[in-house]
């Protein structure tokens, strides 16, 4: 008896959430973290319209195996919300923002957990500085095409006109009742999903001057799209291990986007859960248990500390940088 509480109070004092603040570039970047100092390495990038609040369940369950880094984006959650007259509110700033930050808390070579709006922040550093990735986890993190639902139709016609009166259309994405929407759409028992999450997301888009950030957003989402070749090229060239933990009811990301992975990862893991898009409020226990064994496989495959980067390591400065110089030419 004496033994389990010893172990159940180490496991807790292990898994225990800092919350921390870094300054990047002058930003205040706000960050969860929990586990040993020298395990492996998961950072988790949220999504829109969250924060690393949405990684409050998922955390405990990695914790006690792996060091876990979760960052607000600039904008979103607790970190800094500059002007936009004085910071690019773009998938490659908010890149650049989270690349920096990965250097100043000390990050060499992580996993990473790509969610939403996390996906193509998280494929930006893999394209940037592919030596550093080890594995990837996308849940409901886009890189395909086939994978967008008609969902996106209003933002389509927004990055096809970028007029007043289409940007104008998009406040209905910034309202309580689409994020009520979001969290609970594909749920099969609602009752299952906290108003806490939802509430907060609201707070944070009610703030002055963030619904012109979110709008900026989506219209440079179709930016994003611009890159998924280059996603994919990346994939197929470095073969990083993959797993998908795909909400299968997601209403914006539609279950062809997980299996279309297959298609440059042959070797990828696809895990589909009865659940919507926010899929860890209903399935972190079940989630975090995938990613323990997939992790867990991919350092056994290694003998030791992930070091998947290491094999190309000799191939990408080049690449990677006229990709980066690419991608922001396209911007």
């Amino acid at each position: 008896m004496t033994d389990n509480l010893s172990d159940s109070f180490m496991r807790l004092a292990v898994s225990a959430i800092h919350h921390r603040t870094a300054v990047v570039d002058g930003l205040d970047i706000f960050y969860r973290e929990a586990g040993p100092a020298d395990a492996p390495v998961i950072l988790l990038l949220h999504g829109f319209p969250s924060s690393s609040h949405m990684f409050r369940d998922l955390i405990p369950h990695l914790a006690p195996r792996f060091r876990v880094v979760a960052p607000d984006l600039p904008g979103f959650g607790q970190s800094s919300q500059p002007a936009r007259a004085t910071y690019a509110y773009t998938f490659d700033n908010l890149a650049r923002t989270i690349e920096r930050f990965t250097d100043v808390v000390g990050l060499t070579r992580f996993a990473i957990y790509v969610f939403d709006y996390g996906a193509p922040v998280g494929l930006r550093l893999a394209l940037w500085r592919p030596e550093r990735i080890t594995a990837i986890i996308s849940q409901n993190g886009n890189a395909y095409e086939e994978g967008l639902s008609d969902g996106w139709n209003p933002i389509q016609a927004y990055w096809r006109e970028p007029t007043e009166a289409n940007r104008n259309a998009l406040r209905g994405f910034l309202t309580p009742a689409t994020t009520l929407f979001q969290y609970t759409h594909g749920v099969a028992d609602p009752s299952l999903v906290s108003p806490d999450g939802r509430t907060l997301d609201d707070a944070y888009l009610a703030r002055p001057g963030n619904d012109e950030i979110q709008l900026d957003l989506f219209g440079d989402y179709r930016s994003n799209v611009a890159a998924y070749g280059d996603f994919q090229a990346y994939f197929r060239r470095h073969q990083p291990p993959l797993l998908a933990v795909w909400g299968r009811n997601d209403p914006f990301f539609v279950p062809a986007g997980a299996e279309a992975y297959r298609r440059d990862l042959p070797n990828a893991d696809i895990r589909f859960f009865d659940t919507g898009h926010f899929a860890l409020v209903t399935h972190a226990a079940e989630i975090g248990a995938a990613i323990v064994e997939f992790l867990d496989a991919v350092n056994d495959s290694l003998k030791g500390p992930i070091r998947l980067g290491d094999a190309h390591s000799d191939l990408d400065e080049n690449g990677a940088a006229r990709i980066k110089a690419n991608s922001v030419n396209r911007a």
